[in-house]
């Protein structure tokens, strides 16, 4: 699906990977996070081969938020949140649930807490997915096509509330979006049926993007 790809991405910043459907985003993102096993070639975090991290080890160095976000629909915004810190890092839920509050307010999005998904519209629920997957602190947070349920206007908001999101995480951001893209990002990459096309400022692989279109 993938080959030859040999990137560095650097932390403090929004990183892309741009490419057209089927061009392998998705699996090299799948590959970062440990959901696929690379027939060959090693992915390093701080010198270290993510196929030896132990598990809880490599989920407080790499958040994910999937395209379809996956929250579970049974709990609250708030339940969501405190979920993997309680179960997976043995937080307690008062001190779980105290950081969540303080993050959703920090997002603008402290009245959602008592909510279930099902009634939160698509930017508010990329932002709660990203509020939980920031509950762990990670180095680097993956995600999978954040604009894909978004319309123009909530893409701009988003775009500009990501941006000032850099200073907590790195964020390695899969999307078709060009302009979105622009926005956001300082570097990237472009795949093309699975191979790397181009590498450098965002302005280069957009335009690089844009003639291979």
């Amino acid at each position: 699906a993938i080959a030859g790809i040999n990137a560095d991405f650097p932390r403090d910043r929004v990183f892309a990977v741009l490419g057209e459907s089927g061009s392998g985003k998705t699996t090299l993102l799948n590959c970062i996070a440990r959901f696929l096993t690379p027939s060959s070639g090693t992915i390093t975090i701080d010198d270290q081969d993510i196929a030896d991290l132990p598990e809880p080890k490599l989920r407080r160095a790499l958040g994910v938020v999937f395209q379809k976000l996956y929250l579970f629909p049974h709990l609250t915004v708030h339940e969501n949140m405190i979920l993997a810190p309680v179960k997976a890092f043995g937080q307690t839920r008062n001190e779980a649930g105290r950081i969540a509050a303080e993050m959703l307010a920090r997002l603008g999005i402290g009245d959602l807490g008592d909510r279930y998904p099902s009634e939160i519209s698509g930017g508010q629920g990329q932002r709660v997915a990203i509020a939980r997957g920031l509950m762990l602190q990670p180095q680097y947070m993956l995600l999978d096509e954040p604009t894909s349920a978004l319309d123009a206007r909530t893409t701009g908001e988003f775009a500009r509330w990501l941006s000032e999101l850099q200073s907590d995480t790195s964020f390695i951001i899969v999307t078709h979006d060009l302009p979105f893209a622009a926005d956001v990002a300082s570097r990237g990459v472009f795949l093309k049926a699975g191979r790397l096309k181009a590498t450098g400022s965002v302005e280069t692989i957009i335009q690089e993007a844009t003639q291979n279109a």
